[in-house]
């Protein structure tokens, strides 16, 4: 199908051509009378001779009258039709392009999904590696250095990441994967911190934390999406609690990738935002990197899916996370924001 708005363009052109037709009729029929007022005073000035032609004025006159009556109601009735499909055209307008919107949304909201389920089995994965165990169990700088080395390796190959930390369990920082870029990490005390106090607080190996997207001081002030669980003793899943892994997904770059790769004309790019926005409704990315972090979008959602109008006349696609495999989302949403065409 050819993109809605040519139609609705179709439509006005076409009603153009018929009010400038229509003008031109009533200006035809106009003279016409106008001729033919003439003509009878003609015929009246020429008496008996000009009877005849008093009766072809009449007849002028007449036809020219209902030409005008058929014009009024040509005029009328195209008017109506006209004015309704023009209605149905921009409702159309709006149901394709918002239905589209919401589905690059979903999309944008089921690749996050799916990306950060993986976060999710990586720190659970390596929470148990032995390396990390003895850092916490032995307590001793030959287990700490051997963990930021193992950490090291592990980074090389999971480049999504900035920084994997490991914590005692008084929150001090004994390990993590990059201290020749982030120095300032190993003794940091994240006992405060979000991710390290539920992270002490899950109740096995199966459960894991995730925290809301936020600026690390102690990573260069990188936006980070930091997911943790607890270390246990022996590595195993019911073991006693030794301390925390955190670890810290790149989000800028790997969300800015995302809002960046909506499927979307060159056209539309201009005049489109692709946005990724938490529960709060706190924008967390944006194709146009503006507000990230700081701007806050109020939805109008009914259901976890949709469309609408905003108040600017921009159309607004969303889709709320559908979440993946065991990992349930946290409420975020993909989000379209399209102005009209000029």
């Amino acid at each position: 199908m050819a993109e809605p708005e040519r139609i609705v363009d179709l439509l006005r052109v076409a009603s153009g051509i018929a009010a400038d037709k229509i003008r031109t009729i009533k200006q035809v029929t106009a003279a016409t009378r106008i001729l033919a007022l003439n003509a009878l005073v003609e015929s009246n000035r020429a008496g008996e001779a000009g009877r005849g032609f008093a009766v072809v004025a009449n007849e002028v006159k007449s036809i020219s009258g209902r030409i005008s009556k058929i014009t009024q109601e040509l005029e009328t009735e195209l008017s109506a039709n006209i004015n309704e499909l023009s209605r149905l055209g921009e409702e159309m307008v709006v149901h394709v392009r918002g239905a589209r919107l919401a589905d690059l949304s979903l999309n944008m909201i089921e690749i996050i999904d799916r990306n950060l389920y993986e976060r999710s089995c990586d720190v659970r994965w390596w929470a148990t590696d032995s390396a990390v165990v003895d850092c916490l169990a032995k307590q001793d700088a030959d287990a700490a250095r051997f963990a930021c080395k193992r950490l090291g390796v592990i980074l090389d190959s999971y480049t999504v990441y900035l920084d994997l930390w490991v914590a005692g369990a008084d929150g001090i920082v004994v390990a993590n994967g990059r201290p020749e870029r982030y120095p300032g990490a190993i003794g940091t005390d994240v006992s405060g911190s979000q991710w390290f106090r539920e992270a002490m607080a899950t109740q096995d190996g199966s459960a894991f934390v995730v925290t809301d997207v936020s600026l690390n001081d102690s990573l260069d002030g990188a936006q980070v999406a930091t997911y943790a669980t607890a270390v246990r003793e022996g590595g195993d899943v019911a073991g006693r609690a030794l301390g925390a892994l955190g670890i810290f997904f790149d989000w800028e770059s790997q969300s800015q990738a995302v809002v960046d790769g909506v499927r979307l004309t060159e056209d539309e790019r201009k005049r489109t935002r692709a946005l990724l926005i938490d529960r709060q409704g706190r924008v967390i990315a944006a194709s146009d990197r503006r507000g990230v972090l700081r701007e806050t979008v109020r939805l109008e959602t009914s259901g976890s899916m949709g469309n609408y109008i905003d108040d600017n006349g921009a159309i607004v696609g969303y889709a709320l996370t559908p979440g993946y495999e065991t990992y349930r989302g946290l409420g975020w949403y993909g989000v379209i924001i399209q102005e009209p065409l000029a």
